[in-house]
């Protein structure tokens, strides 16, 4: 049976059904690429794992069921914000039902993501004639990689889901957390296994690789042994994985992999740009300058594109960081610059962030408190934001994934984006082009220290007081109480709070910081209400589970079950906010 593969060319359609996905065709094409004459060489390998990759960038499409976003905004350290009808934010951050199909562009991405993965699996040994041994190995490495991450997405998301391992169209029913975590585990390894030992970036810019796999192995490890309560991560072929061997592979990591820290954290963020910071009175008083996404310290990340299609929707192609445009603030006006990209103002920083921050005397003079938010009030003191649509407004705006505006040459006028310099377009969306950061250098350094209990790793310090001594604050004895502290800190707004809080039991912090916070309701002032019990709903869906698309289940025909908590009376509807009642 042969397979078309045009998408591999150009990303397009994928039909999912139920946990298979529809992205080749059962027929031989006389026209089209298939499985019989592609891939035949090294170069048609590179495209086909490039596709992979694409799977990413085609989420973005749906930034409210992208999971980086559902993370974000899940955690205490956001609310949902937007306007009343932005019910995709406050739907997540209420663990409430927002639409019809809820969460389909996710799982439909992911598991074509996976799809791809196993194609590409599948017909790699086709190709001879490889230029280096390493070629084949780092493509490998990379295939390994996205099917273990894919499928971690969707276990963070969703729970056991369909373990779909051939590109066969199959109805499956879930699997277990157990067996879904050993599949991934077991992808992992591989992917670490295959690597090159190639220090950054000689294995490609851009390109997961070892260093990535070690690293995101001790995020997976953390996850299921804490959250799931088990002492090591199983493997698919029988065994496990322990704490000491992800510590080897951490440590290789630190030691081997040519990553490394920024000199100051503030330089990884876009609104330290030449052309934005010349002009933003903060970055340039600081002497900041950028790094540019691709740098020593971000390990992984989704890359974005210059004068991409947008077609929108599933299978559309999508080059720009719509997460981002969701994140900006509305009505923008010249007296928000650098932060006077339009977008739907989701996201708003929680107060309790911002205080306890500026309580902490182990935190006393930290640039990133105000590196990583913009207090309105003070930094855009003239900026009147959108009154008869801002809901759930803190006057906190995080500054991290910002769209951050610049002026033209002559300063007559000002740019959409500061990726105009960069050759992008000068527009609200398309020229948000800064990457989606998945994992950096910090968060290895605090893994490493986490599990370690502090021992000393990367230049003469534990990764915890690494990570303090790059924001200026002096050294401190290593305890759980100081390392979940300081992920807090160094990480927010980075996707990570969400699953840290649940892997060490701590999701009733999300009550305490987000209860209570001072917002603004359009033209009314008002407390953050969660009108729903939160920790009811948490404990209903069996520890934070979103709801499995209902189109998968119904196709299913009884094989694939739906999670739990999910039943009547779960869905988030525009008008439900509690400060208009």
């Amino acid at each position: 049976m042969k397979k078309n593969i045009l998408y591999l060319i150009a990303a397009s359609l994928c039909v999912m059904f139920i946990a298979g996905c529809d992205d080749f065709l059962d027929t031989k094409s006389l026209t089209k690429k298939d499985t019989s004459n592609f891939p035949m060489n090294e170069t048609d390998a590179f495209q086909m794992v490039n596709g992979i990759y694409v799977m990413m960038n085609n989420n973005l499409a749906d930034p409210e069921e992208d999971p980086f976003f559902i993370f974000d905004i899940a955690s205490d350290d956001r609310l949902g914000g937007g306007s009343q009808s932005n019910i995709g934010a406050q739907g997540v951050d209420r663990l409430m039902n927002s639409y019809i199909d809820w969460m389909k562009p996710l799982w439909l991405c992911r598991y074509a993501g996976i799809n791809r993965a196993n194609n590409a699996l599948e017909t790699i040994d086709n190709v001879t004639g490889w230029s280096s041994p390493t070629k084949k190995e780092q493509l490998l490495c990379e295939i390994y990689f996205f099917r273990a991450w894919y499928y971690f997405n969707l276990a963070q998301v969703f729970n056991g889901v369909p373990l779909v391992l051939s590109t066969e169209p199959q109805n499956l029913p879930r699997n277990t957390p157990d067996e879904v975590y050993a599949q991934i585990a077991s992808d992992m390894k591989a992917a670490i296994e295959h690597g090159p030992a190639l220090r950054y970036p000689e294995f490609g810019e851009g390109r997961v690789s070892k260093w990535t796999a070690e690293a995101m192995m001790a995020r997976i490890w953390l996850f299921y042994t804490g959250f799931y309560k088990k002492s090591d991560l199983p493997l698919a072929e029988g065994g496990s994985i322990s704490k000491d061997q992800v510590v080897t592979w951490l440590e290789d990591c630190i030691k081997n992999s040519g990553y490394g820290l920024v000199s100051d954290q503030r330089n990884l963020w876009p609104y330290t740009n030449p052309f934005t910071a010349a002009d933003y009175p903060y970055a340039k008083d600081n002497g900041l300058k950028w790094v540019g996404d691709e740098n020593i310290e971000n390990m992984f990340a989704v890359k974005m594109g210059n004068k991409g299609d947008y077609a929108g929707g599933y299978g559309g192609q999508i080059h720009h960081n719509r997460i981002v445009e969701f994140y900006n603030l509305r009505k923008t006006v010249e007296s928000a610059f650098p932060f006077s990209v339009q977008g739907y103002s989701n996201g708003p920083v929680c107060e309790k962030l911002w205080t306890d921050w500026a309580a902490d005397p182990d935190y006393a003079g930290d640039y990133r408190r105000v590196g990583s938010i913009c207090d309105r009030l003070v930094e855009i003191p003239n900026y009147p934001g959108d009154i008869a649509k801002e809901v759930e407004n803190t006057n906190l705006y995080a500054k991290k994934y910002a769209g951050v505006e610049a002026w033209n040459e002559d300063h007559t006028s000002r740019y959409l984006s500061y990726a105009v310099y960069y050759g992008s377009e000068n527009n609200r969306q398309k020229g948000l082009t800064q990457s989606l950061v998945w994992l950096r250098f910090a968060d290895v350094l605090l893994m490493h220290s986490e599990l370690t209990d502090g021992k000393t790793i990367y230049n003469g310090k534990s990764g915890l007081n690494a990570v303090r001594q790059r924001a200026g604050l002096p050294d401190i004895g290593y305890s759980l109480a100081n390392l979940k502290k300081e992920r807090r800190y160094e990480l927010c707004f980075e996707a990570i709070r969400w699953n840290d809080l649940r892997r060490w039991g701590d999701v009733s912090e999300i009550v305490k910081n987000q209860v209570g916070n001072k917002i603004l309701n359009e033209k009314y002032t008002g407390e953050y209400k969660f009108t729903v019990d939160f920790m009811q709903r948490y404990q209903a869906t069996e520890g934070g589970f979103f709801k499995i698309p209902e189109d998968q289940v119904t196709l299913s025909e009884g094989v694939l079950e739906q999670n739990p908590g999910w039943g009547d009376g779960t869905t988030w509807a525009k008008g439900d906010l509690p400060y208009f009642k």
